[in-house]
């Protein structure tokens, strides 16, 4: 089992900890991090199954926000909507007006102060012929066996710009 704050491997069992309201499966290490949080222990029921009762249904996996993302929005993001909107001989209210959005808007995202949600940004690509998303690279291992997952340790590194 990976540490889902450092993504290192956890020995023995894992520490269940509360950081920021957010509780995580951690390492030693990373456990003094926030505090810990201690679950009563569940005991086993015994069920008695009827004859030719159905199996209940298998349980499925909470979806998370990762699993809702296409991909990340390029760094230029505010320099290709500009760009491809003045070689079409627009202006940001004829823009505005072809995406159905306020002219406000579009200046904010051709300024970058504002990063357009997914709606937006599939309208925009729609009208200019554009992509505004950048695949995520799969430049990340697995150890053998193991199976890839994204940690709040990756997501920093990611977000400073580091590998």
């Amino acid at each position: 089992m990976q540490c889902e704050l450092c993504g290192a491997k956890i020995r023995g069992a894992p520490k269940i900890v509360r950081i920021e309201g957010a509780e995580l499966r951690v390492c030693g290490s990373c456990a003094r991090l926030g505090t810990e949080v201690h679950r009563p222990q569940a005991r086993p029921v015994a069920h008695r199954k009827t004859p030719g009762a159905p199996a209940s249904p298998p349980r499925r996996r909470p979806r998370d926000i990762f699993d809702m993302m296409e991909g990340e929005i390029v760094d230029d993001y505010s320099d290709r909507v500009r760009t491809t909107r003045m070689q079409k001989g627009w202006s940001q209210k004829d823009l505005a007006m072809k995406i159905k959005e306020r002219e406000l808007l579009v200046k904010k995202i051709e300024k970058g102060d504002l990063i357009p949600e997914d709606d937006v940004r599939k309208k925009l690509e729609q009208v200019l012929g554009i992509s505004l998303l950048e695949k995520p690279e799969e430049d990340i291992s697995t150890e053998k066996g193991g199976r890839l997952t994204t940690t709040f340790g990756d997501l920093i590194k990611i977000k400073k710009g580091g590998k």
